[in-house]
């Protein structure tokens, strides 16, 4: 993901995804620590995808949880959404579970009473022990980007999509190199 335009919050993310990815025990002194990002840990939640095509909330932090204005657990992900914005999300959901790696999506948050903000979430697949290429839990970050006191207190009850940003489908480069020696 090569976004400059993204929040720094999830850059951080993102960081912390890959390193996790590469190697957990050796890169969890680089780990990002909950008291490091205390904004962080208010924003995150988890989706875990269903037979039926649901991404149910299986967590979800009191940011985001506050902004949406209900507990989100056992709620589906894809309800935030309406008409071709929810089928948009679900390919784009997809995606990120195909291809295994992180997806940013832009848009914007709505009360019932017209206020607006612009927000971006972030979702990140969870490998699972044992099952390579089953990815069906995703680690998201849900964020305002700014605006909020135009919401006047009132929950975002819809969303409209204003842009994606796909998982970087490009495969990463061999780390085998193979020299060729002709010395005799």
């Amino acid at each position: 993901m090569q976004d400059r335009s993204i929040h720094p919050n999830t850059r951080i993310m993102l960081e912390a995804w890959k390193r996790m990815r590469v190697d957990p025990v050796a890169n969890e002194d680089r780990t990002p620590r909950a008291n490091d990002h205390p904004d962080l840990i208010a924003n995150i939640f988890m989706i875990e995808a269903t037979d039926d095509g649901a991404w149910i909330f299986r967590t979800a932090g009191d940011g985001v949880s506050d902004l949406l204005g209900r507990s989100l657990p056992n709620h589906d992900f894809l309800n935030l959404w309406t008409g071709p914005d929810r089928a948009m999300i679900g390919g784009f959901l997809e995606a990120v579970r195909t291809d295994g790696a992180p997806g940013v999506i832009r848009g914007r948050g709505e009360t019932l009473t017209g206020q607006r903000v612009e927000v971006e979430i972030t979702t990140m697949p969870l490998a699972q022990a044992g099952m390579p290429n089953s990815t069906t839990r995703f680690l998201g970050l849900y964020q305002t980007l700014g605006g909020v006191p135009k919401l006047k207190g009132r929950p975002i009850w819809r969303h409209r999509v204003a842009m994606l940003v796909p998982p970087d489908s490009q495969p990463a480069e061999p780390t085998l190199k193979l020299v060729a020696n002709n010395y005799h």
